[in-house]
């Protein structure tokens, strides 16, 4: 009944006039010594129910007003723990951020100080997956960047002395101390994962796209996340752009370059890798609206290339085949098994063709050392390429047509040998 009483009061308060003037010497609760003791309205009078209902709307008021004003002031103490504050002194700057739990996840700030040596050192809290600030995304492109400036310092160092360099070497080389170069490391470390961590989704993401292309999503992943490193350490800040958007291109390069150089056996090329995806998407386009399969000169008129290009990849393009792989679905015999092979495998053809060298060799020992060895040089005899007269005239200090009556002298030896004839045999 009281705060029906106190609500009319706010709605019409030119009817309860009276009353509301009569408030004004109503003490607060703030004053009240004693305890409210609220008595039930008498009914022998309607103005003293008035009054007490009045004054008990009022003191119910009061009472909302002192729990909003509580409110307000909780509200206001919890945004200054959450917004932390900055302190300087004694060579360092700590920036605190409170504790905060979000979705059972607890996330620290970082800390950023100086030492003795002018080097700066950033300390990170618990690494969480929630998006980075644009102070984060600053601060560990910028420790990446230091990190890469001291990998090329080291590779250059090992260039140069033909070995990894030590700790200490590298120290004196970029000119710190070893407790300053271990300390950047670690910085650049700990960005790594956190950058890992916190973009993981969009990089899970742009690789699901490319599935199915000759990688598994675990290896997409892997080569995507080598992108966004790579692209987080060009990053600038300055330019007022957000880390996500920069990195996404260089997350989609790395990925199609991996695509193209690690999904087959045989490496293709990158223009014969976009002519593949183009005749691949001519093909199915085409088959779609002519109901078949198209042929090379269909394919080629429809993406504007020649005839030899488009049948060249085709043929070339194909997957590998294992020939252990099973062609029943038992398993029990393999594609080396039933795949016919040259005609030289045939016990037959490896036989007749080692009794025709040991009787090249019986006729080559027949003439003096250099003559054999011109023959052998000259007909690739030993198993190697063939060489002409002056090559063979380099490699024995001969001129060459020296070379070439030494070649035709021994020819005539050997023809009026009786082992031509049984040579002749093989060529029947």
């Amino acid at each position: 009944m009281a705060i029906a009483t106190a609500i009319a009061i706010c709605s019409s308060p030119s009817q309860y006039s009276p009353a509301i003037s009569s408030l004004q010497t109503i003490p607060s609760l703030k004053t009240l010594n004693h305890p409210l003791v609220l008595l039930p309205p008498s009914p022998s009078s309607a103005s003293e129910l008035v009054s007490d209902d009045a004054w008990v709307a009022a003191a119910a008021a009061n009472t909302v007003a002192l729990a909003s004003a509580a409110v307000e002031a909780a509200r206001a103490a919890v945004w200054a723990a959450r917004e932390g504050g900055e302190e300087e002194g004694g060579g360092r700057r700590v920036v605190r951020v409170r504790r905060k739990r979000r979705r059972g996840v607890e996330a620290l700030g970082m800390v950023e100080r100086w030492d003795a040596e002018g080097a700066r050192e950033v300390s990170f809290g618990a690494a969480s997956s929630r998006v980075l600030t644009p102070r984060e995304e600053a601060e560990f492109c910028l420790c990446l960047k230091e990190g890469a400036g001291l990998e090329a310092a080291r590779r250059g160092i090992s260039g140069t002395r033909g070995h990894e360099p030590t700790s200490n070497q590298w120290a004196k080389a970029v000119g710190m101390k070893r407790r300053s170069l271990d300390k950047m490391l670690c910085n650049r470390r700990e960005s790594q994962e956190r950058i890992n961590r916190s973009y993981r989704k969009l990089v899970v993401s742009i690789a699901a796209s490319y599935q199915g292309r000759g990688l598994s999503l675990q290896d997409l992943i892997q080569e995507g996340s080598i992108g966004l490193l790579r692209g987080a350490e060009r990053f600038d800040p300055d330019r007022g752009y957000k880390l996500s958007t920069y990195v996404y291109w260089w997350i989609r390069q790395a990925i199609v370059r991996a695509i193209a150089s690690k999904s087959r056996i045989i490496r293709l090329p990158g223009s014969i890798c976009q002519m593949v995806a183009k005749i691949a998407e001519a093909r199915t386009v085409l088959s779609r609206r002519l109901r078949r399969l198209p042929t090379y000169d269909e394919i080629a008129e429809f993406i504007d290339v020649n005839v030899s290009t488009v049948r060249l990849i085709s043929e070339k393009s194909r997957t590998p085949i294992s020939i252990d792989q099973s062609v029943t679905s038992q398993g029990c015999m393999t594609l080396q098994e039933i795949m016919p092979g040259p005609d030289e495998t045939t016990p037959e053809k490896m036989v007749k063709r080692q009794l025709m060298k040991q009787e090249v060799e019986r006729a080559l020992n027949t003439l003096c050392e250099r003559e054999a060895n011109i023959l052998r040089l000259y007909f690739g005899l030993n198993g190697e390429t063939p060489l002409s007269f002056e090559e063979i005239g380099k490699l024995m200090k001969l001129s060459r047509e020296r070379v070439r009556q030494i070649n035709s002298i021994a020819l005539s030896k050997l023809r009026q040998t009786s082992l031509v004839d049984c040579l002749k045999l093989y060529n029947m």
